[in-house]
């Protein structure tokens, strides 16, 4: 029963979501009018010096920022839609030939003006049919109909039935019932049918899509080339800082207990132990530096044992739940482990949890990394380098990172890696650490 009812809430809230979506649709598709009207006196006045070149692409920037509302809005619905704008050039002013030229040589930019008044239409059309349905339903549910019986004498929504008594009024509760949640759960794919059409204008073409890929995987190189320089550096600067000078102690204590050794046999044997313990430090740090380049638990164990053992030595208890039915390549493999690793350093800095998730899932040749902690929120990728630094590792395997921290939480960090797995090496297990 309780889960029952849990689920009849979620499908309750998702409906509820989706007809206050179409409500916003209805409004927002009275903009699309004033801005295509804007945009055809724009580019008609575009033989006009100065005032032709500043106008259009001021009008297209409101345009843009119009469509790049609905693929947000879109994506809400599970209907991804791609920003498929050409970079700016660099050192164009506003209301210069560059910038004009810019934006009218887009392809994007006839797209977006082709779907303003189409969406509009679809819009309003889908957004009414997802609002007046269940509010129709609301009110009969809600005895509306008997209220206004019993104080006019009339009820008019016959269109659905006929009233001409207070007893029929009632009937209207289980009707309405019945009419809202038909509207409650129809909303939910009149909105992803709505996003469904914007896509086929707002998304890029196969062409834009080529440039965008080529553009992307340009940008993850640079940050590839940029993060194994700063790795190391960082290698570099720990073996300097650390071991290396342990070894120079250490050479410099033996060569003490050398010279003493004949004269005063008891304070070379003393040298000799400090020697022995410098050596062993020296050790200790080389470990954790090899952990920090490619931890031996994760090529003993796999993705899943090292996570676990990750887990273990936080101060927070951490719940995991990890299936994997093989492993990823070593490369991928390093890379998911080391970005749930900044993951749930992030989160012990910075978030102040109580408890926290780690969830690992394959499935359709991507692998997916759900980090989840009960703390403060309000996690922001440009507030620091931890979740930049996450992205740049995962972007260089054409991975993702999806972040929902809201003021007060929970913070919750997908992760998504494409990657296929080898054959079966690591065991599933869920558990709680």
């Amino acid at each position: 029963m309780p889960e029952a009812r849990a689920r009849l809430g979620r499908w309750v809230r998702r409906g509820v979501r989706s007809v206050l979506g179409a409500l916003a649709a209805i409004g927002l598709a009275f903009t699309n009018l004033p801005l295509f009207a804007a945009s055809v006196v724009a580019f008609a006045l575009a033989p006009v010096p100065f005032l032709g070149l500043a106008l259009a692409p001021w009008t297209m920037t409101l345009v843009r920022m119009r469509a790049d509302l609905e693929r947000r809005r879109a994506s809400r619905t599970g209907v991804l839609v791609t920003r498929p704008y050409h970079p700016p050039p660099e050192r164009a002013v506003a209301g210069g030939w560059q910038r004009f030229r810019w934006t009218v040589t887009d392809p994007a930019t006839w797209r977006d003006l082709a779907w303003l008044l189409p969406g509009a239409i679809v819009g309003f059309t889908l957004g009414t049919i997802a609002v007046v349905v269940p509010l129709y339903g609301l009110a009969g549910l809600t005895l509306t109909p008997s209220w206004i019986w019993l104080h006019t004498g009339w009820y008019g929504y016959g269109a659905v039935w006929s009233i001409d008594s207070f007893g029929e009024s009632l009937l209207c509760v289980p009707q309405g019932a019945v009419i809202l949640a038909a509207g409650l759960w129809a909303a939910p794919w009149l909105r992803r049918v709505d996003a469904l059409f914007a896509r086929l204008f707002l998304a890029p073409t196969k062409t834009a899509e080529l440039r965008l890929r080529v553009t992307q995987l340009t940008l993850t190189r640079a940050d590839t080339v940029d993060a194994q320089a700063a790795e190391l550096r960082r290698i570099e600067r720990d073996l300097h800082d650390g071991v290396q000078a342990r070894l120079v102690s250490l050479n410099m204590v033996i060569g003490l207990a050398d010279a003493r050794i004949d004269r005063n046999p008891a304070e070379a044997h003393k040298l000799l132990a400090e020697a022995r313990e410098s050596s062993g430090a020296a050790l200790v740090e080389l470990r954790h530096l090899v952990r920090g380049i490619h931890p031996p638990v994760l090529a003993e164990r796999g993705l899943g044992g090292a996570v676990r053992a990750l887990a273990l030595s936080l101060p927070v208890p951490i719940t995991i739940d990890i299936d994997l039915p093989g492993r990823p390549d070593t490369p991928v493999e390093s890379a998911a482990y080391f970005a749930v690793a900044e993951a749930l350093t992030n989160m012990i800095r910075h978030s102040r949890a109580h408890t926290g998730s780690v969830s690992v899932r394959h499935a359709n040749g991507t692998l997916t990394m759900v980090v989840t902690d009960d703390g403060a929120g309000g996690a922001n990728p440009a507030a620091g380098t931890g979740l930049q630094g996450i992205q740049r590792r995962l972007a260089a395997f054409d991975g993702t990172m999806a972040l929902s921290s809201p003021p007060g939480g929970p913070t919750v960090i997908t992760m998504e890696l494409p990657c296929a797995l080898s054959s079966p090496r690591t065991t599933p297990f869920s558990a709680t650490d």
